[in-house]
């Protein structure tokens, strides 16, 4: 004689708990945010863009499109492009160092890779400017080559690379960190060549990274003042960066010439920003080799 088993009684689905947070709640978390970012950055932002209004359309294109105004723009941009290229390259390579290998003193060239974040600008472009100059320790072998930097553009490339490079090996670093040397080591078993494996295995995973540190030291290069105007020169048409114009417009007390070429600037660098990170979101979408944190 089979019994059959007691039955349960229903039982009612239990739900999920929810999920605990340390933060408070959405709203007032929203809230403080959009508070907080709208008094750093909305609002002034928007003087910014109240006080421009004030000249007319004539007034603002003559001031904006000044043959020195527009020198200023093509060294300004130009020269923080070109800032930010360089130290993407020569950020990897030490990035790449820091993390690959170990050698004497490793600690302390980490170490100064962030000196740039916490040297004053000022005491920077002095710094440099003593170092280039006709006679200065670097200065007094480039002159007989033909080669001067303080005083010349060139001066304003160097600092702008001087105050970006750390922009680049701290986006990068903590991916190489991340980065398992089987993906490398699984290349060359197949038969691939070094350059191959840097292409193909490792540059797809480090590309959204160092772009992001392409646009961090472009961003920094553009508004960067202190250390440049040391070196620079400040020669009209020459090596006048746009953050100058803009302060000499302010001691002329021109203050709607400031803020239109300050909206300029804004404008011109929102740009680039946004092709930059839409850039970094069209690579992020591409698949890439598995990290060591994928598995």
């Amino acid at each position: 004689m089979s019994t059959a088993a007691p039955s349960l009684p229903f039982q009612p689905a239990r739900s999920a708990a929810p999920p605990f947070r340390v933060l408070p709640g959405f709203k007032l978390t929203l809230g403080y945010t959009l508070g907080y970012l709208s008094l750093l950055v909305l609002i002034p932002l928007a003087a910014v863009f109240l006080k421009t209004a004030e000249l007319t359309f004539a007034e603002f294109w003559e001031v904006v499109t000044s043959p020195r105004v527009v020198a200023s723009y093509k060294l300004s941009f130009g020269m923080s492009l070109a800032a930010a290229a360089i130290n993407a390259v020569f950020g990897l390579l030490l990035a790449w160092a820091l993390v690959r290998y170990s050698f004497p003193g490793k600690k302390l060239i980490d170490a100064l890779v962030d000196l740039p974040f916490a040297l004053p600008t000022a005491v920077a472009g002095i710094s440099l400017t003593a170092l280039y100059a006709k006679n200065g320790w670097f200065g007094q072998f480039l002159e007989p080559l033909g080669i001067q930097v303080a005083f010349k553009p060139l001066g304003v490339l160097v600092a702008l690379v001087f105050i970006g490079l750390p922009f680049v090996v701290r986006t990068v670093q903590p991916i190489l960190e991340d980065l398992d040397t089987e993906l490398e080591e699984a290349s060359a078993s197949l038969g691939a060549q070094r350059w191959q494996t840097f292409r193909h295995v490792i540059m797809p995973i480090l590309f959204p990274a160092l772009l992001t540190g392409f646009a961090l030291a472009f961003a920094r290069a553009v508004g960067e003042y202190g250390s440049v105007i040391f070196i620079a020169g400040n020669i009209p048409m020459v090596s006048e960066i746009t953050p100058l114009m803009i302060i000499t417009k302010l001691e002329q007390y021109d203050y709607t010439g400031a803020t239109a070429i300050a909206t300029v600037m804004l404008i011109l660098s929102f740009i680039l920003l946004l092709a930059i990170n839409g850039l970094q979101a069209w690579t992020a979408s591409v698949p890439k080799p598995r990290t060591g944190r994928d598995r």
